[in-house]
């Protein structure tokens, strides 16, 4: 559900303190606030986002303004769907480059 319009963008006040303190050739800014929205201030700003089990790195840039932080630190990893026709596929992808590196 999207943010009332009367309230305005929501950006945790402790991070603005820190892009306000620090230079961003200072290195990342670590961050637990996933939900605060990203401010022009923050442009060329590096941070470390929380992802519940590691920090995401990423710089900010000029198109990220009005997403939020989480959007660019996923907190599930897809490995790959399964199944007998998923083997099957992977192995004619496996087979397929081998012949073609012989004829060079």
């Amino acid at each position: 559900m999207s943010r009332s319009s009367k309230k305005g963008p929501y950006v945790d006040p402790k991070l603005l303190e820190k892009v306000a303190k620090r230079k961003p050739e200072d290195g990342p800014i670590k961050t637990w606030s996933r939900d605060s929205e990203i401010s022009p201030e923050m442009v060329g700003y590096q941070f470390a986002i929380h992802n519940g089990k590691i920090f995401v790195e990423i710089r900010v840039r000029e198109e990220m303004v009005g997403h939020r932080l989480g959007e660019f630190s996923p907190t599930r990893k897809f490995l790959k769907h399964g199944g007998k026709i998923q083997k099957e596929m992977e192995q004619k992808a496996a087979a397929a480059p081998a012949p073609a590196a012989a004829k060079k």
